[in-house]
């Protein structure tokens, strides 16, 4: 298993997670069998957004005596009432879930407290200015949660929310098709067919900035919906019109910036497998270029996909991380320190390239590779 900073946390979290979809509904010997596995694969991270009592119980029971291999993402505002599920933003009931989340759990901390879905800016505003954030930073303080995160669809709160500086983690629902779809208040139109019946160009650049914008800040990114609930398994209900692979969806996850753990909901066994089996496939499984290019409902032209497709450099240049780079700091405006650290610690920048436009020959979105290290040579190399 490859571990991954989770953006400026200090924590290092599997790039395979759980998401809690695979405890629900499950024994405590059922629990206890995922919870060996994972530990056993070296799956750290687990998401608890769920507030189903029995299910947190039995997971608490599964993790006794190794607590501390695992990664806890709990979501403050998520509670059970009246048996059933209830997002809240009242502060007594946000204040007794979390209590009764670490009893059931048997820890009095969790690494990652999660503000449960965010999904228009009036509720961040809302969030940000009241009693839950207040709440968070007490808990931040106090040591019962390590950092503050926050789960969105909408990439213009979660974007507020990154630029406020109090969100330490994002979770967010990434893939090649929710990528194409504007912010929106209205999660549903994430998945909604009459939003994919004309052809579709490039990715949504509010998206593109928001993970951009993460990466520049620190902001970890754990991933759920990496396959927008299975659809893009299946190309009957692709919005793409193509099937994807698993690999190739976790895959383009763990390619776009900031991302450090893809949260796989997991409902049996052989999904948990198949999942962790990522961190052993092949280059030409996990490659996702291919079937990009050939989505009948999409076009990515022009646009870098960090999909390494232009690979080898004859000059060995890592192109792709070039790309990201420059593209890093064009959403900035600037050259953010970090972003000229990490280009410094490359072992062949963009001044050597030559021009041979090898590259754009293997590129299957045609993008311009050799127009792109020029720009960069001319950045960066004055500056490292």
């Amino acid at each position: 298993m490859q571990y991954r900073e989770l953006g400026r946390t200090g924590l290092k979290v599997s790039e395979i997670g759980m998401g809690c979809e695979g405890f629900l509904g499950k024994s405590d010997e059922q629990v206890k069998i995922f919870v060996d596995k994972m530990e056993k694969a070296g799956v750290n991270c687990i998401d608890l957004y769920a507030p189903e009592p029995e299910f947190r119980s039995r997971l608490g029971k599964a993790l006794r005596g190794r607590r501390d291999k695992f990664v806890l993402q709990a979501h403050l505002c998520s509670v059970w009432k009246n048996g059933q599920y209830k997002r809240t933003r009242e502060l007594a009931e946000v204040k007794a879930g979390f209590e009764d989340q670490l009893e059931r759990l048997g820890t009095d901390y969790v690494e990652i407290g999660m503000i449960h879905y965010v999904d228009s800016l009036a509720d961040w505003e809302n969030v940000r200015n009241g009693s839950v954030m207040e709440y968070a930073l007490e808990l931040k303080a106090s040591g019962k949660i390590k950092s503050i995160g926050m789960s969105s669809h909408n990439p213009e709160a979660a974007l507020a929310a990154v630029n406020s500086g109090l969100v330490d983690v994002l979770m967010f629902s990434v893939n090649p098709c929710y990528d194409l779809q504007p912010g929106n208040e209205d999660v549903e139109a994430l998945w909604d067919e009459k939003n994919y019946e004309k052809p579709l160009v490039n990715m949504n650049p509010d998206r593109q900035a928001l993970y951009e914008r993460c990466q520049a800040l620190g902001v970890g990114i754990t991933v759920m919906k990496a396959f927008g609930g299975g659809d893009l398994l299946n190309a009957q209900l692709s919005p793409a019109g193509k099937e994807l692979t698993a690999f190739q969806c976790i895959h383009y996850a763990l390619t776009r910036p900031a991302v450090a753990s893809v949260l796989a909901g997991a409902r049996t066994m052989e999904e948990l497998e198949s999942s962790i089996a990522y961190e052993n496939a092949s280059e030409e499984e996990k490659d996702y270029a291919s079937a990009f290019s050939a989505m009948p409902r999409i076009s990515w032209q022009g646009h870098c996909m960090y999909c390494g497709h232009c690979a080898p450099c004859p000059k060995e240049i890592e192109v792709a991380s070039v790309t990201k780079f420059l593209n890093l700091a064009a959403a900035q405006g600037e050259v953010p320190e970090t972003v000229r650290e990490h280009y410094g610690l490359l072992e062949h920048t963009a001044s050597e390239c030559v021009q041979c436009g090898a590259c754009e020959k293997r590129c299957p979105f045609g993008v311009p590779v050799m127009e792109n290290m020029k720009k960069a040579a001319a950045l960066f190399d004055e500056t490292v």
